[in-house]
Order: structure tokens, then sequence, then C-alpha cells
């Protein structure tokens, strides 16, 4: 999702590396739920968030939609996203005690939280977005022990790599109205094509989402 703000409004400034330390630690929340509540559709899910919830829970994808997922167009892109309970404005997965029943497969923009990304030139960096979390007095903690995500050199090329495929698909229908077949064609495929054909939890993730990454650059170039 786009945010048409300059790092200088939501920011410290600075841009970091997995390498780097930023003042992102809270102390384990300490009974903090906020940045779990009131998200509306903001939080938008990879392919690899969905394989891991679809394993997890386990559930399919379009029985997760039913429940605690929906889809929401995104830059011109269908994309889905958690669904925050209608009555208590909450994250689904939030129990009573204000804390995360799947916190071990949570998805990638939670483990991000608060920091941000910065894209550019084919690749991108990590921001802290300073008006975002609500504990005060945070932490320095290493970039990459905080995102706490296996082989994250992997997960951030893969990162790179959907971002900016997705980003091709937005230019390619940037003129073409919602109900154009193309628009709706696109959509569909790359619903069908990475979120509802499950991946083999036998293999490794990467290589079977580089496969279908793959065959979708030959259909859209």
């Amino acid at each position: 999702m786009k945010r048409n703000v300059s790092l200088e409004e939501i920011s410290d400034g600075k841009l970091y590396t997995r390498n780097d330390l930023v003042k992102a630690g809270c102390g384990d929340c300490q009974g903090c739920s906020a940045c779990c509540r009131s998200m509306g559709a903001s939080i938008i899910l990879d392919p690899l968030d969905i394989h891991r919830l679809t394993q997890n829970l386990p559930a399919t994808f379009d029985a997760l939609l039913t429940t605690h997922l929906e889809l929401n167009v995104v830059d011109g892109l269908i994309l889905p996203n958690l669904k925050m309970d209608e009555t208590t404005e909450a994250c689904p997965f939030l129990n009573a005690e204000g804390r995360c029943t799947i916190h071990p497969f949570r998805p990638g923009i939670c483990r991000l939280f608060p920091l941000g990304r910065y894209y550019e030139n084919g690749s991108f960096r990590y921001f802290l977005q300073v008006h975002e979390c609500k504990k005060e007095n945070r932490s320095k903690v290493k970039v990459q022990k905080w995102i706490d995500t296996p082989n994250l050199k992997t997960y951030e090329q893969y990162i790179t790599d959907w971002h900016y495929f997705l980003e091709h698909l937005e230019t390619m229908l940037a003129d073409a109205p919602a109900e154009d077949a193309l628009a709706k064609n696109t959509n569909l495929y790359l619903l069908k094509a990475f979120y509802q054909k499950p991946y083999d939890p036998e293999q490794d993730f990467y290589p079977q989402f580089y496969a279908r990454l793959e065959e979708a650059k030959k259909i859209f170039g």
C-alpha cells in the first residue's frame, strides 16, 4: 500500500538495513495491543503470509476468507488483508487478554511494525515510524532480531521481487477500468496462482513461489 507522505513526516529521517540498531524494542508490548486494533484494511498479506496461516491453523485460503480475511483493492490490485472484528475493530487473531494467538506465524507487516519499508533502486531499506507505536522509551534492537524471520536475506529478496512485480501489474492496469477484462483476468490470475493454489508444505516455499513468479512474468511481461 503506497502512502503519499514524506519520510520526514512519519520517520526519524533515517534508513536502516537488517544489521542496524533501531529504537523499536517495546518490552514484549507489556499488555499493549493498540497496533492490533482499528487497522482497517491496512494489514495486507503476501503469499508467504497466507502459506504460513493455512499451514499452521490449518485452513484453506478460501475458508479464511469467510472468517479472518477479506479482499480489497490496493493500488488497483485485489489483495487479501486481515479483517478487523466488526464490533471491536480488533484483529481477528487477538485474544481477550490482548495477545496474538498466531504470534509464531504472524504476518510480515506485524513482524515489521513499527518499522516500514522504503523502496528505491530495485531494493528497499527500513525506516522507523515514529508516530505509530504507543509505547514510549523503546529500546534499541537489531533490525534482523526484531523482524524475527528465518533466512532474512532470502526473505528480503522475496519481498523485493513481490513488490516490484505488483508494481509492474499496477502500471499495466493504471488506465484500465476495474470492470475491464484485463483488470479482471489479471486479478483473478493473481489470486489463484499466488494465494488460492496451495504450496507444498514438504518443500521450501521460496522455490515454489519463484516458479510461479516466472510463469506470471511470461504472461504479463
